[in-house]
């Protein structure tokens, strides 16, 4: 069951851009190249923006859309860096994740995802976990590529599904985060990632949260314990902070 399969959390995770990764980004092991935001563009404006408060720890200020700023050019951006972020964890145990070792795309017994886009596959097939997650980054890097979809030119308009499109992006790659969870996470904790690895997916989950990126909850049944216990974490936290800083309002 779920209780007896999710992993334990660190007691002090540390915020996405720490050094803990420094290691594997300098060996370059990324599954797929990094994206970036083009400088001197409003994209990477945000981008900086966004970087600047994950530093701060409060990952609900993270994630929430600034003062005055477009909400499709703060998803794109988000999308991006998400992409990035998942792709950089994945990187880390990808040799361990092969057609023997993961012969189906799974998060434990009970769920196990098929593959279908629609396009080439319209059919769900059963692939193995690294096959589908090669289908899914490519998936997403064509769709990141695509200017009809995430258009990067000044004044050209988002499609008007853009947030449909979004959406589909985010459930799907948090199934990357399930297989990793479920079956590379002592991987993941023997390689020192562990810490990283629960800030990251806290600040997905911040992001999901915030702009309902993924309105079907029994999509997320198969972390659903552990979301619970990191958001439950950051409340009391929180919580006690403000009890704390004392004062009243009026």
């Amino acid at each position: 069951n779920l209780a007896s399969s999710t992993p334990p959390l660190v007691s002090s995770p540390s915020p996405p851009s720490a050094h803990v990764f420094k290691g594997f980004q300098d060996k370059g092991k990324t599954f797929r190249p990094k994206r970036s935001h083009r400088q001197g563009t409003k994209r990477h404006e945000l981008h900086e923006r966004a970087q600047a408060t994950l530093g701060t720890g409060n990952l609900h200020e993270a994630v929430t859309l600034p003062p005055g700023e477009d909400m499709n050019e703060w998803l794109a951006v988000n999308t991006v860096d998400f992409f990035n972020e998942i792709n950089l964890l994945y990187g880390v145990i990808a040799e361990f994740c092969t057609e023997t070792t993961c012969p189906v795309m799974c998060a434990g017994s009970k769920y196990e995802y098929m593959w279908a886009d629609g396009a080439q596959i319209k059919k769900p097939i059963s692939v193995s976990a690294p096959r589908y997650v090669d289908y899914l980054m490519t998936w997403v890097q064509n769709q990141l590529d695509d200017e009809r979809i995430f258009p990067t030119q000044v004044g050209v308009p988002f499609p008007p599904d853009f947030l449909e499109s979004v959406r589909n992006i985010f459930r799907r790659l948090f199934r990357i985060y399930a297989h990793i969870y479920y079956c590379h996470f002592e991987r993941m904790s023997t390689l020192g990632a562990e810490p990283h690895l629960n800030t990251c997916f806290k600040h997905y989950m911040y992001f999901v949260n915030e702009f309902n990126l993924i309105p079907r909850k029994e999509e997320l049944a198969p972390l659903q314990e552990l979301i619970d216990r990191l958001m439950e974490r950051d409340r009391s936290q929180f919580a006690g902070a403000a009890a704390a800083g004392g004062g009243s309002s009026a």
